[in-house]
């Protein structure tokens, strides 16, 4: 057992539950060896799960995300198609945060006080609806 980690130490090197190993463990993802039914991990799955917890905090990736890239079966999708699609989905909301912060950035340097709809810098981001000739005001 000179190159196994027992399942406690992983767990708090890594920050995770126990339960989490089990999980990953019981949906295929990890394979720890078994010492009198102690588990172990060897370096590769080590590294394995730092790969996993990588993904799911950094990456944003769901658990079937993950199976589909680790799988390396013939019959699961390709792993670079999962990986493109998450790529996207992450640029996608990058940009919608980008936009976020433009926004609030210029609510905070408004001159207008508390009355933050009337902001030039924000009202000329936002566009408006088209002119509805049959709602204008008679004069």
């Amino acid at each position: 057992m000179d190159d196994l980690a027992s399942i406690r130490r992983v767990a708090d090197h890594f920050d995770l539950p126990l339960s989490t190993l089990h999980y990953w463990e019981r949906r295929g993802l990890i394979t720890p060896q078994r010492r009198f039914s102690h588990r172990y991990y060897d370096t590769d799955q080590i590294y394995r799960i730092a790969l996993i917890r990588l993904w799911r905090t950094t990456g944003q990736m769901s658990l079937n995300e993950i199976a589909e890239v680790l799988s390396g079966r013939a019959e699961a999708p390709d792993w670079r198609d999962t990986v493109t699609a998450r790529l996207s989905a992450i640029e996608a909301q990058m940009a919608q945060l980008d936009t976020a912060r433009g926004y609030l950035r210029e609510l905070l340097t408004c001159p207008q006080g508390d009355a933050l709809e009337r902001c030039g810098g924000f009202r000329a981001q936002v566009a408006l609806p088209a002119e509805d000739h049959r709602c204008r005001p008679r004069h």
